[in-house]
């Protein structure tokens, strides 16, 4: 679980397809890395991106990088977790990033893509809500202790709190509070469409998501 500024957010994470990227993700968790670290890279309609930077926004020390699992076959999709990386495609350490939408390019039909590792089941409004917060150019301390300016920093600090692991009947139990709050969508009759539908609008191409 990951409790954030925003509020808390359970990931249900996959060792079976994603073994190398969920131990990698554990034993941070277990180190307490991510405790009172930023979501510190927030592109709206793609990205939230977090796990590297302390609230002063110098990146921390990591673990050695792990090996790349983008074929096991999890796809980047709305509200999924996936591995961040520099362009070396074996190069992640600590750093990840949750999908606001779903996100194709990533999944690496062009090359080596982004290696997904779990998923959201308690806590989409929260990614949202750190998705909806504009971002902005801002100076960050990278690891070589550089300080340079990052474009997609929120305008507000995000932090991640703390990260822990949470027993299944714990998850269980959020899982259906939040599904008790959840307001109910009032249904809005659609008029039936008339005439020519109108042209499809290609999306501008996404920008993979990288350690910074």
């Amino acid at each position: 679980m990951l409790d954030t500024t925003k509020g808390a957010i359970v990931l249900e994470l996959d060792p079976v397809k994603a073994p190398i990227s969920v131990e990698n993700f554990r034993r941070y968790v277990k180190e307490g890395f991510y405790n009172q670290t930023v979501f510190h890279r927030v592109v709206p309609n793609f990205v939230v991106q977090g796990g590297g930077f302390d609230e002063k926004f110098v990146q921390k020390k990591t673990n050695e990088p792990i090996k790349n699992e983008w074929t096991n076959g999890l796809k980047n999709m709305r509200g999924t977790i996936s591995m961040a990386r520099t362009p070396s495609p074996d190069s992640a350490t600590s750093q990840f990033f949750l999908n606001l939408k779903d996100n194709p390019a990533l999944d690496g039909a062009n090359g080596p893509g982004y290696a997904v590792f779990g998923k959201i089941v308690v806590g989409m409004d929260v990614l949202d809500a750190m998705g909806a917060v504009r971002p902005g150019p801002a100076e960050a301390t990278d690891q070589t202790g550089t300080k340079r300016i990052f474009p997609d920093v929120p305008s507000e600090k995000l932090m991640m709190r703390s990260a822990a692991e949470i027993d299944a009947a714990a998850a269980a139990k959020m899982m259906a509070d939040a599904k008790a709050a959840a307001p109910v969508a009032p249904v809005v009759p659609v008029a039936a469409p008339t005439g020519a539908n109108p042209p499809a609008v290609k999306p501008a191409e996404p920008v993979a998501p990288a350690a910074k």
